[in-house]
């Protein structure tokens, strides 16, 4: 599938992607610069209770991520694959879809913390480099220390500075960011495609 020398994943539920995961692709773009940067909807993540957004809508909602450069794409191989979502498995299809590409993983502080209680963490890091958006102020010396740890694993962490962004998907999702705010947080395409699926409006 080409000849990319370097490919930055980056993956989650996106049910919805705001503006915050704008800001951490972008911050992440401009680290690594990679040749492709391949966005990756969870078909149903190991870590979180399945999104009730079918994988279709979440994956047309991304299409705002192609906004940011020409070497975004969006993939919707986790979501045709059924079940849940392993991201070793997706690194997997990578290494064989680009041979010899340096291959990057974006993700988030929260999940560097807690890294080691991935399934199969330490193939990940032989596999890929990890590029950390800093989250919160006042993590950066517990960042620190998970990245040192990861590095003595044989592991590689760069930072990647994006700033924290005052909202999450679920604050969309709960009302908590209620609907007249949704054009602040929300890129336009996830704007148009939440208003004409109704999404977020009528949840139990």
């Amino acid at each position: 599938m080409g000849a990319a020398k370097k490919v930055l994943l980056y993956g989650g539920t996106f049910d919805p992607p705001h503006n915050g995961h704008m800001n951490n692709l972008r911050a992440a773009l401009t680290c690594v610069r990679p040749d492709k940067a391949i966005v990756m909807p969870a078909g149903i993540p190991p870590h979180k209770k399945a999104s009730t957004t079918p994988g279709d809508v979440r994956l047309a909602m991304c299409q705002c991520f192609t906004a940011l450069s020409p070497v975004v794409e969006v993939s919707d191989w986790e979501i045709r694959q059924g079940g849940r979502s392993y991201t070793v498995h997706t690194l997997e299809m990578l290494c064989e879809a680009y041979p010899g590409a340096e291959l990057y993983l974006c993700v988030g502080s929260d999940m560097l913390l807690t890294f080691t209680a991935w399934y199969r963490w330490r193939d990940m890091l032989s596999m890929a480099a990890l590029v950390v958006e800093s989250r919160e102020a006042g993590d950066e010396p517990a960042l620190q220390a998970a990245a040192a740890a990861l590095t003595a694993e044989g592991g590689r962490v760069l930072f990647a500075r994006a700033e924290a962004y005052p909202c999450a998907s679920s604050d969309i999702r709960s009302g908590r960011i209620p609907p007249e705010r949704w054009p602040e947080v929300l890129p336009p395409e996830t704007l148009r495609v939440v208003q004409e699926k109704h999404l977020y409006r009528q949840r139990p």
